[in-house]
């Protein structure tokens, strides 16, 4: 059963997500970087809202990103940014708006803003 804290988190997460969304826009020049993140994973796309497409997405659940065992999540997320960073780079992105997606800017959303910095990103 779903507990009603639960329900009003989500609720007020969604709308800090909307508040966000109204002045961040992704453009070709500067596409937008965001985040979810669920409680096992954390998933991360660059997204160009001009003509709606995904350029680059990366997750923790990717074939490409090989991990030990026992690796805790903020570290997995750290190394999730890198491996997006450098797929942008590859793609010729170098330049985004981080869209947080209402979470706050602390633990795994920043770690992984962290390793795309580290990669090349710039924001």
């Amino acid at each position: 059963m779903i507990k009603p804290s639960t329900i009003r988190k989500q609720a007020l997460r969604i709308r800090r997500k909307a508040a966000i969304r109204k002045r961040l826009k992704g453009t070709s020049e500067r596409p937008r970087l965001v985040v979810f993140r669920s409680l096992k994973h954390i998933y991360a796309q660059i997204i160009d809202d001009s003509k709606g497409i995904t350029l680059v997405s990366m997750s923790s659940k990717a074939k490409g990103l090989e991990l030990a065992t026992g690796v805790k999540k903020t570290e997995v997320s750290h190394e999730v940014g890198i491996k997006l960073g450098e797929k942008a780079l590859a793609a010729g992105i170098t330049k985004v708006a981080f869209d947080r997606s209402g979470y706050k800017y602390h633990g795994r959303v920043k770690a992984l803003a962290d390793g795309a910095r580290k990669a090349g990103l710039d924001f």
